[in-house]
């Protein structure tokens, strides 16, 4: 059975690097541009995992963490942060948001199936 990811990234570029290298790991993914329309997919299409970009225009990354662990509907589905900014505190911000951990940019696209994996086995 497939894991079925979430990719919510407001770069086209990077959410096409994602895509491709997931799909060659088996995944299905879904990709999302915006904070608000990945509250909508993840209501109905209850990914496996979400990778959450932190800088999204409009509500960011980790407002929706909140949206989404606050909702029982998707309070389950782990969340893991994407961010460029892998500063002192950054860790401990997108943990009290609700997520289960981060990515930071540049992704290791070696290692991402593998973090996504171990994510879900947790």
């Amino acid at each position: 059975m497939k894991i079925k990811a979430l990719v919510v990234e407001d770069n086209r570029m990077n959410s096409r690097l994602i895509k491709f290298v997931l799909e060659q790991e088996n995944f299905e993914v879904l990709v999302s541009k915006s904070a608000e329309e990945a509250i909508v997919i993840a209501g109905s299409e209850r990914p496996d995992i979400i990778l959450m970009d932190v800088q999204l225009p409009g509500m960011d990354g980790l407002e929706a963490t909140g949206l989404l662990k606050n909702n029982p509907a998707t309070a389950r589905i782990p969340i893991v942060a994407i961010t460029a900014h892998a500063m002192h505190g950054d860790q401990e911000r997108v943990r009290a948001a609700g997520c289960e951990g981060y990515i930071s940019k540049p992704i290791n696209t070696r290692e991402l199936a593998a973090i996504i994996e171990g994510h879900l086995n947790k």
